[in-house]
């Protein structure tokens, strides 16, 4: 007869057991379910994240950076109020920076608002109205033209009233006709519009498309600029030198606000990488969080998965006498227990998988954020799941291969 152990055996042992008690399979497994599917959920979501904050960095430029007052993310209010004791970007130091800078190759401005924008009896509200220099549509994120122009330097100049809009406000209030030459109210002020952008998506779920642009000068003429604040968007010629623009523009902006050597600086001078080490940090957060509750999980669950192993244990323990009796070693019954806790672990592994991957694509669904799903995840979550049903299956394991044949043969 033979008394070796037999790996598909055990397998299928453990998954008629499996079947045979479903309510403490499922107390047994949920754990594990619990702390996988947190696993590939998070890691699909951040993976997703990650293929799309990269791209959309590519998309604004890597030699592209922005003088503003204050950083584009403010982590807590004390931050904020900090920002608000700030001096204001005046459109004169742009004037001076653009006059004195020499490293950079182009060096652009724009203000900002929001108000309703209407055509006929149509209206929008919540755009962005946006005064700019001529050529800031060069700087950061490329844009195309779908129809018309953009502004020129003479529309800057004389401070036409003219405009350009995004996608969404097309489609809004210009469903069937072409928005070139016809003139929309933007609070209250009336723009002829030049031209039309191609639509860019979003970032985020937040709309890049909801935008009017007008003449930096005529935002002047007809917006409040006392608790308005400029930002300043500087393009370098290349990669390789856009820390020698930065460091050049910071130099200039510190003699501009007087600022002494200990002094820090008064104002916001942000890239791409800015926002890469914000999103490293948040992102490092969520594994944590992941990691603290995927452990957590794991902890309960092979907490359940031993004591459901002993109590396996008691009741195939005539089974055990037997094997042991017929020559079986002790080495073949804690193999045998120990392949059976892993099975049943690795059964809630790949459930936790499954379930992680669909809450990935519903949430993905539901709010507009990328998932993608990277195998590594996979076999990290399945050999996590097995790893957590071996080590705990080793009490129950080892207390069935140290049974006596005769005592357990005599207690059946």
């Amino acid at each position: 007869m033979n008394t070796n152990i037999d790996f598909a055996e055990s397998v299928a042992i453990s998954l008629r057991s499996l079947r045979a008690n479903k309510l403490r399979s499922f107390l047994t497994l949920l754990g594990i379910i619990i702390g996988v599917t947190t696993v590939i959920t998070v890691v699909t979501i951040i993976q997703g994240l990650n293929r799309y904050v990269k791209y959309q960095l590519f998309a604004f430029g890597s030699n592209t950076f922005t003088v503003s007052r204050a950083p584009e993310i403010i982590t807590n209010l004390k931050l904020a109020q900090e920002m608000l004791k700030r001096k204001r970007i005046e459109y004169d130091d742009y004037l001076y920076l653009k006059a004195n800078a020499g490293v950079s190759e182009m060096i652009e401005a724009e203000y900002g608002s929001s108000g309703t924008v209407k055509y006929g009896a149509k209206s929008l509200a919540d755009i962005r109205i946006k005064g700019e220099t001529a050529g800031n549509y060069l700087t950061g994120r490329a844009l195309e033209a779908e129809a018309g122009r953009f502004l020129g330097p003479d529309d800057e100049r004389y401070a036409r009233q003219v405009c350009v809009i995004g996608d969404d406000v097309r489609k809004e209030l210009f469903p069937y006709e072409n928005p070139v030459g016809k003139w929309l109210t933007a609070n209250s002020r009336k723009y002829r519009i030049i031209g039309t952008v191609k639509g860019m998506g979003k970032v985020l779920g937040m709309s890049l498309d909801n935008f009017v642009t007008i003449p930096i000068t005529t935002f002047q003429k007809y917006y409040s600029l006392d608790r308005r604040s400029l930002t300043i968007n500087i393009k370098a010629r290349d990669v390789e030198s856009l820390d020698a623009a930065k460091d050049e523009v910071r130099t200039i902006m510190r003699g501009r606000r007087k600022l002494n050597f200990g002094q820090e600086d008064d104002f916001a001078l942000e890239d791409s990488q800015t926002f890469i080490d914000f999103y490293n940090n948040l992102t490092r957060t969520l594994y944590m969080a992941m990691i603290a509750v995927a452990a957590i999980s794991m902890l309960i669950g092979g907490i359940v998965i031993m004591n459901i192993m002993l109590v396996s244990v008691t009741e195939r323990i005539g089974e055990v006498g037997l094997r042991k009796a017929v020559g079986a070693r002790r080495r073949d019954i804690l193999i045998q227990f120990l392949i059976e806790s892993s099975s049943i672990s690795a059964v809630g592994g790949l459930i936790g998988i499954t379930l992680g991957f669909i809450f990935a694509k519903v949430i993905s669904a539901l709010t507009s954020l990328p998932a993608a799903l990277e195998p590594w995840s996979v076999a990290v979550a399945l050999v996590m799941s097995s790893s957590v049903g071996l080590f705990f299956g080793i009490f129950p394991a080892n207390r069935a291969a140290k049974l006596d044949p005769v005592v357990a043969l005599r207690s059946e």
